[in-house]
């Protein structure tokens, strides 16, 4: 297993490589971003290098274009292993995915990115412009689903504020149509008792309007601006 080393510059990069192998499990476990059995620790060692910009960067350098790079044994390590479908069609590892779309977020959202993936084991026929088609049809079809999904999200909200509406206007009728004149500590109680249901039931619609639809929607357009990433498919060379 291998241990990963982090590295900062003054040029606002952060380069995540590989060093020895005497304290791997050690090291993953204490740097926040690498756990046990995350992608990357492959058994000759898939090693993770990635640049981002560090917070002091300046606007221009924020502009230039940043590369996440992937180190791997073979082509294998970046797809799903259960999918039976061609490779052009396969699912990305996922691990891989949660690899590249995890650090994709590091980013400005309009700052230029590339994904570069090193072979240690080159295949005979030449891999490049398969593995690019794989990974945007795979990004390409995760948007679509990103889409799907908060299209429901904002369906479910609509019908759910309907319904807090209604409820909350039946409550309020209610506390004021027949407790209104009422007086003693039951009135008291039901009318406040009504009045906090009816707002209770504005909770759901609250949140998704509040809460729940942006990241879904920063997922999304992560997902689709992945579908049109750059890729560069390079042989690993001997030392």
């Amino acid at each position: 297993m291998p241990v990963t080393t982090i590295m900062g510059s003054q040029s606002g990069e952060t380069n995540i490589e590989p060093a020895g192998k005497t304290s791997a499990r050690k090291e993953t476990e204490n740097h926040p971003l690498m756990h046990p059995g995350d992608f990357g620790r492959a058994e000759v060692g898939a090693a993770l290098r990635v640049r981002f910009p560090l917070p002091g960067a300046s606007a221009t350098d924020r502009g230039r274009q940043h590369t996440i790079r992937v180190r791997l044994r073979d082509i294998s390590q970046l797809f799903n292993s259960m999918d039976p479908s061609p490779f052009i069609e396969k699912d990305l590892d996922d691990r891989a995915e949660e690899f590249i779309v995890s650090w994709a977020q590091e980013f400005s959202p309009n700052a230029p990115i590339k994904l570069r993936i090193y072979l240690d084991q080159w295949p005979v026929e030449d891999p490049k412009e398969m593995i690019r088609t794989a990974v945007h049809n795979h990004f390409a079809h995760r948007a679509k689903i990103s889409r799907l999904e908060f299209k429901r999200l904002l369906k479910e909200g609509r019908t759910s504020l309907f319904i807090g509406l209604v409820f909350l206007a039946a409550c309020l009728l209610i506390t004021k149509l027949l407790l209104g004149r009422e007086v003693g500590t039951w009135a008291a109680v039901m009318r406040e008792s009504l009045t906090i249901a009816g707002w209770v039931a504005m909770w759901r619609p609250m949140q998704i309007y509040l809460y729940d639809w942006w990241p879904l929607l920063r997922r999304g357009r992560i997902y689709a601006k992945l579908s049109r990433i750059p890729v560069e498919v390079v042989q690993k060379t001997k030392a």
